[in-house]
């Protein structure tokens, strides 16, 4: 039958020229009889036959038509776009919305039945709906993600516990950490637009098998949007403008899509201008002052000031104002075999982004720093990608991707009442080669082999410098001299190697229940060499660590019947040590981390259990993920002494000693609920919940970077042209016993202060009410209208130093032609 509907429908698309199409269901491929057809004022109708083929010769080529079935999600769509793209309308049945696709859990589509593992998919619909001003914020909007923010031009995700470089970002396929992704909180995912990406994909908990070292918490995979080709020459047009008014927010993005029989292009140029950011006035948790900023520096590159001046409003968060711009550019070039050759060319670069907590920091009793900003963080990527279609006995699919890394940070800092000013600049260079292949060994049961290879190898370059301002009156007007300051890395350079081959496999044993597995073996190689030893003198200054690790996964799928679905899955994943880890040399809180040479890989060892139940033919699920994770030989930042002494001079102050080392066991437990439900063909629901504990066994010390309860409930209305939505989003208490005090990530010096204690409160509970409206005005534009924290209360996500937005409209524009 399907064989027989595809040829029905290669006829068509030869004989009519694009005047007649087949409506066909996106699932089973069968032709859809009834299916109306109207132009933009009603005016012209057509109906589908009894085989699903529509006549379009009534119907202009610039006129917006709309598809409508009573038993699927109308459809609307300029008639030229069926001309020149296809001769074939899918139409997508109301009772399988939630039938989901995944590609990152397998580096293949899976169905969303045959993975055990909890995997969220945010679309870019959803990607436009929410508006992030970074991909940082857009992460914030997936259930069961939470996101930490030390200063605005960041954003550091947390999934299960676990945060920084226990979390694998990756971009088209390519791993973005580094040898020098930090433990803490990490701020590299604002660096791809959100304008740029087709969809995010996260897979939650160990993903190591598939993607090596690091995915101990999950998976970020970003796909960025990918030309098609077409037969006929066609070219699109897309532009977005958006103004935010709680940091008068300006972003820009054109994108420029050119479709032909033999390549295919899209272009994407994204700017964002964003300025200091305004807290909410509104206090429920009771704490007047809690975040005001109430003293600022005004120094600049030109402007010496010896003395911070008063805010003239302490509600509005200074000097966190940052310009980003983002380029994409990708070219496809098919071939008649079905093979695909991709180049992918991305740039990300942005102006200082001052960091909030050091320039709030108080020593003393005094603001601290004059000067503290990273200086433009700029990361290049190229890559090529070949997709293979084959039918040999040992592969039907493979694809190979060859890319090249460039990544350039720096950290400037300057305290009050002096002229010395440091800087410390690092530049990575990443090389990869993955191969990753699948071989489909028995159709009737079902029978997917993966297999695959990966080899990365970084090179850090770490300089510094020292410079003492020549200032005159208030005038900076140049340097007088220099001085050393310490590299943060080796200053002799350091290299990080990783190279591994994994296998999966993934089995129907029937038509209720899938299996599947799979077994990584990874090797690391670490190099590192220190020259100037003036400020931390070590007993070796050259080092070579070499690791092994094998890791595994085994899932299991039972589906009892259609309307639910129980998994379970053991897994395993490692993080090897890497530059950051053994080799950083930085000062905090009055704390010096020094080099650990004799640090080791930590293990995650995940236990996961969890269901979807189905009602009303589909159209409503709920979802539970739970898990426990033993952590073992696990990394934290502790009391270290450095020649016999655990305290040093450092920047002309007495510091503790801290290095990273290896402890015993830790756990972390949790889950999360989801609910998604088509109440009515207008009314949707969704909502979620997300609950993360952890400790340690061997000293009862509530790990780090454990977010409290955190959830959201919304309700959304479509209809015709309009689409809106009112949801809630809501944190839990933290309590300061939950806290981690050692490590000082959990920032509890960022929580209010309970003076009639004598102790931090904690992180306090809060909630916000949002607001949005899509209207699509015409068949070329749509105005979306959101209202953020409309109540404007004032909050801190977990960890954070600074004060979430307070009320925010936001007008976006976007625009296709």
């Amino acid at each position: 039958m399907k064989f027989l509907n595809a040829v029905l429908i290669v006829l068509i698309g030869h004989f009519s020229y694009g005047q007649k199409c087949v409506i066909v269901d996106k699932d089973s491929e069968l032709p859809i009889p009834n299916v109306q057809v109207i132009n933009e004022n009603q005016s012209k109708s057509a109906t589908s036959d009894r085989n699903g083929i529509l006549d379009l010769s009534n119907f202009g080529e610039m006129e917006l038509i709309t598809f409508r079935h009573v038993s699927y999600v109308e459809m609307e769509l300029i008639k030229k776009h069926i001309k020149r793209d296809f001769t074939t309308v899918y139409l997508q049945f109301k009772s399988e919305l939630l039938k989901e696709v995944y590609l990152s859990g397998a580096k293949q589509d899976v169905e969303r039945k045959r993975i055990a593992e909890e995997v969220a998919v945010f679309s870019i619909k959803d990607i436009q709906n929410a508006v992030p001003q970074t991909s940082a914020d857009m992460l914030a909007k997936i259930p069961g993600v939470k996101v930490q923010k030390t200063q605005f031009g960041g954003g550091s995700p947390i999934l299960r516990g676990m945060e920084a470089n226990r979390i694998l970002l990756v971009v088209d396929g390519v791993r973005m950490n580094n040898a020098i992704y930090r433990k803490g909180h990490l701020q590299n995912s604002i660096t791809v637009s959100p304008s740029m990406l087709e969809k995010t994909e996260v897979i939650f908990g160990p993903s190591s098998v598939i993607y090596g070292s690091d995915a101990l918490g999950g998976v970020i995979h970003y796909y960025t949007r990918k030309p098609k080709v077409s037969e006929r020459n066609n070219v699109n047009l897309e532009l977005l403008a958006r103004y935010s008014t709680v940091n008068e927010e300006k972003t820009a993005n054109a994108a420029v899509e050119l479709q032909f029989e033999k390549i295919a292009s899209f272009t994407s140029i994204s700017h964002s201008n964003f300025g200091d950011l305004r807290m909410g006035e509104l206090r429920p948790h009771g704490f007047e002052n809690w975040g005001l900023q109430l003293e600022v520096s005004d120094n600049t590159d030109t402007y010496y000031n010896a003395d911070p001046v008063l805010n003239s409003d302490p509600s509005v968060q200074r000097n966190i104002g940052y310009q980003q711009t983002d380029f994409l550019q990708k070219l496809l070039f098919p071939f008649k075999d079905g093979h695909e050759l991709m180049f992918n060319l991305q740039y990300s670069t942005s102006s200082r982004i001052n960091r909030f907590d050091k320039l709030t920091e108080r020593r003393d009793g005094k603001l601290r720093f004059a000067e503290w900003y990273y200086g433009p963080q700029d990361r290049l990527l190229f890559s090529t990608q070949y997709n293979i279609k084959s039918n040999k006995k040992w592969m039907d699919k493979g694809l190979f991707t060859a890319a090249y890394q460039q990544i350039k940070e720096s950290r400037i800092e300057r305290k009050f009442g002096t002229f010395d000013r440091s800087s410390q600049i690092e530049k990575v260079q990443v090389f990869s080669l993955n191969g990753d292949f699948t071989k489909n060994v028995n159709e009737d049961r079902n029978r997917n082999f993966g297999y695959g290879f990966e080899v990365a190898y970084n090179d850090v370059n770490s300089t510094s410098k020292g410079e003492t301002l020549d200032v005159v009156g208030n005038s900076i007007i140049g340097v007088k001299d220099n001085y050393a300051v310490q590299t943060r890395y080796p200053d002799g350079g350091s290299s990080y190697l990783s190279s591994a081959v994994y296998a999966s496999y993934r089995q129907d044993l029937g038509k209720k229940s899938t299996l599947n597995t799979g077994l990584r073996i990874t090797n690391t190689m670490l190099t590192a060499k220190w020259i100037d030893t003036t400020y931390v003198k070590l007993d070796e200054t050259e080092i070579e660590s070499m690791n092994t690790s094998v890791t595994i996964t085994a899932g299991y799928t039972f589906r009892p019947n259609p309307n639910w679905q129980l998994n379970g899955v053991v897994s395993s994943g490692f993080r090897s040590p890497n530059i950051d880890d053994i080799g950083k040399v930085r000062e905090k809180n009055g704390d010096v981390t020094v080099p650990n040479v004799d640090l080791k890989p930590e293990y995650a060892y995940n236990f996961e259990a969890g269901f979807i139940k189905y009602f009303d033919e589909k159209k409503t699920y709920i979802g539970l993920a739970t898990y426990y994770t033993l952590l073992d030989n696990y990394i934290v930042r502790g009391p270290f002494e450095l020649n016999g002494n655990s305290q040093i001079i450092y920047d002309g102050e007495m510091a503790n000693v801290v290095a990273n080392v290896n402890k015993g066991n830790a756990f972390l437990f949790g889950g999360t609920m989801t609910f998604r439900s088509q109440l009515t063909n207008t009314w949707n629901a969704r909502a979620s919940l997300t609950y993360t504990r952890g400790s340690a066994y061997d000293t009862d010390e509530p790990l780090s970077s454990v977010p409290p309860l955190f959830g959201m409930l919304e309700l959304d209305y479509v209809r015709n042209r309009i689409e809106s939505g009112i949801n809630v989003v809501f944190n839990g208490r933290k309590k300061a016993g939950d806290y981690n005090i050692s490590e000082g990530i959990d920032n509890i010096e960022q929580t209010p202060y309970v003076d009639a204690e004598q102790a931090y409160y904690g992180s306090p509970s809060w909630y916000t009410l949002n607001y949005f409206m899509r209207i699509k005005t015409s068949k070329f534009l749509d105005v979306l209208i959101n209202v953020d924290n409309i109540m404007d209360h004032h909050y801190k996500e977990f960890a954070s130093a600074i004060s979430a937005p307070g009320r925010n409209f936001s007008l976006t524009l976007i625009g296709s032609f």
